[in-house]
């Protein structure tokens, strides 16, 4: 979570700078932190039933990161559009595994 985080800031850096994209910029920053942020809270949980939500509320932060990447802008930069790929595929893996822990959870 932690990595996924700090490759995005990474990535922002790099986009252009357009109206939309510093809007969505701020979104993703703020889903990509509150998802690890929740992540660290849940392992350090008060029982099952924080456990869980924080686990849930950590993945639905991960969803909206990947919507918000999906709206940035990235222009005719290709290396720019695979980079965002990646970061994609990196929600995706991690939206499945906290999807198993929490399944395998209730």
């Amino acid at each position: 979570m932690y990595e996924f985080a700090r490759d995005v800031r990474s990535f922002l850096k790099r986009i252009p700078d357009t109206d939309a994209n510093v809007e969505d910029s701020r979104q993703l920053i703020r889903a990509s932190r509150s998802s690890g942020a929740n992540y660290i809270e849940a392992n350090n949980s008060l029982g099952k039933k924080d456990f869980l939500m924080r686990l849930r509320i950590s993945r639905k932060e991960i969803k909206e990161s990947r919507f918000f990447l999906r709206l940035l802008d990235v222009g005719d930069s290709e290396e720019l559009e695979a980079e965002r790929t990646r970061l994609i595929g990196e929600s995706q893996e991690i939206e499945a595994i906290l999807g198993s822990i929490i399944s395998k959870s209730e």
